[in-house]
C-alpha cells in the first residue's frame, strides 16, 4: 500500500489546485482552490478556451462578475472529477467587509445554483479576519456552508468554532515558513521537523481543542512544503495536498501511523477559551507570526485576484 492509500484510513485527501486535469489520477474526495491557483491554472494554454467561454458568456457583466463566472466555472469542472465539495474563494480585497462578503458568497452560490450544481456540494471560502468570520456566521445561518482560510492563530480556530463554520484550513506551510526565516541560520530543519514542525503544532492543538470540546467545525490542513507534515498530521479531518506532494506519496510504500485521534483529545486537561471582538483582535495582534501572515496571505491573494482580472479584460478586449 501507498502512503497516500494508507493516509486515507484516517484522513479525507483534498486536492489543493485549480489544475483540474490533474485530479482523476489522485481520486481526491474534495477539491480546494484560491485565486492564486486559478490564476496558475489559467494561463496555461489547455485552459484559454475557458476563459474565452466565462467571457463570452458575461459579456457586458462588470469585471469582478466575470471573476466570479471564471471561478464558478473551474469549481463546476473540478465537481465534475470528484465525488465530495469544491471551495471556491470570496474575493480577499473584501476580507474586512462582512457585508460586501455575505453578498459576494451568495452570488457565487446563485452561479453554482444556475450551473444545476447542488449547493451542499460548494464550500465558500472567506479569510479568518474578525470581519471575515462574522461574515462565515452569516452565511452558516443562511444555510451556505464555509471554509475559513488563511488562518494562522489558535485565536482564529477557536472565533471560527464560535461562528459554528463548517470547516477551516489552518496553514501549516506558512507557519513554517515564517519560523524558519525567523530562525535564519540557527534553524535546525531536522529539529523542527514532523511533529516538531511549528505549523504541525498548531494544527494539533486546535484539532485537539475542538475535539475535546466536541465542535462540530472540521480541521482540514493547508499549504504543506512537504509530506514529513502531512504524514504528521494523519487522522486529522481533512488534508489538502498538492498534486506534486500527493504523487510524492503516491509513490512511496509504507505504513502510515495515526498522529492525532479524537478519543485522546476528549482525555487532555485542555480549557474553554471564548473571544469576543476586542479579545479576538488583541490575541491576534499578541501573535506576531499570525499577524504577519494573515495580512501577507490577503496582499497575495488580492494582488493575484487583481491579475485575474487583467487577463479576464485582455480577453475582453481582444
Amino acid at each position: 500500500m501507498n502512503q497516500l492509500e494508507a493516509l486515507r484510513q484516517y484522513t479525507t485527501v483534498v486536492a489543493d489546485t485549480g489544475d483540474f486535469r490533474q485530479l482523476a489520477q489522485f481520486q481526491p474526495q474534495d477539491a480546494t482552490t484560491n485565486p492564486s491557483l486559478i490564476l496558475k491554472a489559467v494561463q496555461k494554454a489547455e485552459y484559454a478556451p475557458l476563459l474565452q467561454q466565462c467571457v463570452a458568456q458575461g459579456s457586458g457583466q462588470h469585471i469582478d462578475a466575470l471573476m466570479d463566472r471564471l471561478i464558478v466555472r473551474f469549481g463546476c469542472e473540478i465537481l465534475q472529477l470528484i465525488p465530495g465539495r469544491v471551495s471556491t474563494e470570496v474575493d480577499a480585497r473584501l476580507s474586512f467587509d462582512t457585508a460586501a462578503s455575505v453578498a459576494r458568497a451568495e452570488r457565487l452560490v446563485a452561479l453554482y445554483r444556475a450551473e444545476g450544481v447542488d449547493p451542499a456540494r460548494v464550500l465558500i471560502k472567506v479569510a479568518a479576519t474578525w470581519e471575515g468570520i462574522q461574515a462565515a456566521r452569516q452565511l452558516e445561518e443562511k444555510g451556505i456552508r464555509t471554509n475559513l482560510t488563511l488562518l494562522f492563530s489558535f485565536a482564529q480556530a477557536v472565533a471560527c468554532g464560535q461562528a459554528r463554520v463548517q470547516l477551516i484550513s489552518p496553514f501549516v506551510g506558512r507557519i513554517y515558513d515564517w519560523y524558519k526565516k525567523q530562525g535564519g541560520s540557527s534553524w535546525d530543519e531536522a529539529a523542527m521537523a514532523g511533529a516538531h514542525d511549528p505549523g504541525v503544532q498548531s494544527v494539533r492543538a486546535i484539532y485537539q481543542y475542538y475535539k475535546h470540546f466536541g465542535i462540530a467545525t472540521e480541521v482540514m490542513g493547508a499549504s504543506f512544503r512537504n509530506v514529513g507534515q502531512i504524514l504528521a498530521l494523519a487522522g486529522c479531518d481533512l488534508l489538502t495536498i498538492s498534486p506534486e506532494l500527493m504523487a510524492q506519496l503516491q509513490a512511496s510504500e509504507g505504513a502510515v501511523e495515526r498522529a492525532l485521534d479524537p478519543a485522546a483529545a476528549r482525555g487532555l486537561p485542555i480549557e474553554r477559551v471564548e473571544y469576543d471582538e476586542p479579545a479576538f483582535r488583541y490575541a491576534l495582534n499578541q501573535d506576531a507570526m499570525a499577524t504577519d501572515k494573515l495580512a501577507e496571505g490577503i496582499r497575495a491573494f488580492a494582488a493575484d485576484a487583481a491579475k485575474l482580472e487583467q487577463l479576464l479584460q485582455a480577453a475582453a478586449a481582444a
